[in-house]
């Protein structure tokens, strides 16, 4: 009986290993959840290209990014300004991080209770087609400017534009 019962263990023990046919390990997942980007133009600073005098043929005003504008042809520019800036936007999101940058080519302006246009062209920015958001504040200024090209005998009037000067930015 004792033999019987010591050769029970030892089959016991012998059958029970357990043989290893697979093993595991783990992995974490994770998501950053970014800070939208946003874009807003700064309070009171649109695209103003300021006193304009025509002559007789057409001209241009060129609008540089840092507001200052250049006469070309058939237009002057009067000692009387008036206000004249680049239009100004602030984007905002997460620091460091790159976007890019869409604007118009083409946006027309309309005279106020006329139908009189002009169109403003080669539509540009200070910072380029992609920006990078400052890797303290997360924030960057972004500037715009054009051309704007004035007809032969131009009437005189303010011309507003009719078809949106829309900035729009995206995280790349």
């Amino acid at each position: 009986m004792k033999k019987i019962t010591l050769l029970a263990i030892l089959a016991i023990a012998a059958f029970s290993n357990k043989v290893n046919a697979q093993a595991t390990a783990t992995a974490t997942a994770t998501a950053i959840i970014v800070t939208p980007i946003g874009i807003t133009k700064t309070s009171g600073v649109d695209m103003s290209f300021g006193n304009v005098a025509v002559t007789g043929t057409a001209g241009t005003v060129v609008l540089s990014t840092a507001g200052a504008r250049t006469a070309i042809d058939g237009v002057t520019l009067p000692s009387t300004t008036g206000t004249v800036s680049a239009a100004s936007f602030d984007v905002s999101g997460t620091a460091g991080y790159t976007y890019t940058i869409t604007i118009p080519e083409t946006i027309t302006l309309t005279r106020d209770s006329g139908s009189e246009t002009m169109t403003v062209t080669a539509i540009n920015n200070s910072v380029g087609s992609t920006g990078k958001l400052d890797v303290s504040s997360a924030k960057q200024n972004i500037k715009v400017g054009g051309t704007l090209n004035v007809g032969v005998n131009q009437v005189a009037g303010v011309y507003k534009n009719d078809t949106a000067l829309t900035v729009t930015v995206n995280y790349n």
